[in-house]
């Protein structure tokens, strides 16, 4: 293995893959040595802003002995395909979400990197950020009571300012839109902060932009006991909108409304909005897996959420579509 670690940047379909080389170029344990797309002009276009060797035979790449690991950021249908070959190239893998169109893709890929022994971790950066760390914290002291609702959203004005990629909008390459892609982030952290797997999901799905996937889209999702967790995306909306609402039995949090604060009222914070610290920023999903490669190690958690992601997205797309409350079956509730 080499040090530092020698990676290649594989698909420049999404809009993050340019994040993720430069994370390769400055993360001391890593650097980036050469990529590939399966558009010439895509991939001609990154080397030459990455400084890189592009390599348009993706098997003759991935054959390269000296090679440790990739990035994957290719169109999410071609996930599977592309994610299977780099593993059985014995490939360390760092990968967008969702991890695959379908539950059992996802399964099989979790297995096939076990099984090769092949670091897999999907880029699912809010779990890593501060104010998460923060509302973990409180949600082990147990002072929100029993958390009852929750409320998670994200928004940007992609297809209002015109960035966002019209790829975005292709249901053959994208699966789905807002929800699948945006809304991850507001999905898996609402998974962490009920701690258990929805029961069930109802979907809404709304359209102003006139592309063939969704632009906005509100999920709800029914928890263990009776808790209910909303989370929103949208790509038609004002830029930088992340907020999070938490409300237990006996307190409340808020994050996100008018500016990059914490807040919490009632029970032992007091009757007025009380401003709360935030840690300082630790090791994110890219170091998480340049640290599973090093030690060898499995990156589970983030794998556990990164399956029951995709469960969740599947379910509400289907919900989506055909208008009715779609279960999940049993729900478990996680460790704290």
């Amino acid at each position: 293995m080499s040090h530092p670690l020698a990676i290649a940047a594989i698909g420049f379909w999404h809009v993050h893959a340019g994040d993720y080389a430069r994370a390769a170029q400055r993360h001391p344990g890593t650097r980036l040595v050469a990529l590939w797309d399966d558009d010439d002009q895509r991939g001609t276009d990154a080397a030459a802003e990455f400084g890189v060797e592009f390599v348009r035979d993706l098997d003759e790449l991935l054959a390269r002995p000296d090679l440790d690991g990739v990035t994957i950021t290719t169109a999410t249908t071609e996930h599977t395909d592309v994610i299977a070959r780099a593993i059985r190239a014995g490939k360390h893998v760092f990968t967008e979400k969702i991890l695959a169109p379908t539950v059992e893709e996802s399964e099989r890929l979790v297995a096939l990197a076990r099984e090769a022994g092949v670091a897999l971790v999907v880029s699912l950066p809010r779990l890593y950020d501060p104010y998460t760390a923060a509302i973990e914290r409180i949600l082990d002291e147990g002072t929100l009571g029993e958390l009852a609702y929750s409320r998670v959203r994200l928004a940007h004005d992609g297809w209002v300012k015109g960035w966002l990629p019209e790829r975005f909008g292709d249901p053959a390459e994208a699966v789905g839109g807002a929800l699948t892609d945006l809304g991850c982030h507001p999905a898996y952290l609402t998974r962490l902060f009920h701690r258990a797997e929805p029961r069930s999901v109802s979907a809404c799905y709304g359209n102003v932009s006139g592309h063939p996937v969704e632009d906005n889209a509100v999920v709800t999702a029914e928890f263990p006991g009776g808790r209910l967790g909303v989370f929103e995306a949208s790509v038609v909306s004002t830029p930088g909108a992340f907020t999070a609402e938490l409300r237990g039995t006996e307190a409340s949090l808020l994050f996100g409304f008018g500016g990059e604060r914490l807040l919490a009222k009632g029970g032992t914070f007091g009757d007025d909005w009380t401003e709360l610290p935030l840690p300082e920023p630790g090791p994110g999903a890219f170091d998480l897996w340049v640290t599973c490669i090093a030690d060898g190690t499995t990156a589970d958690d983030n794998l556990a959420h990164a399956v029951a992601l995709t469960r969740t997205v599947v379910a509400a797309n289907d919900s989506a579509a055909s208008g009715r409350v779609v279960s999940l079956g049993a729900a478990e509730l996680l460790a704290g």
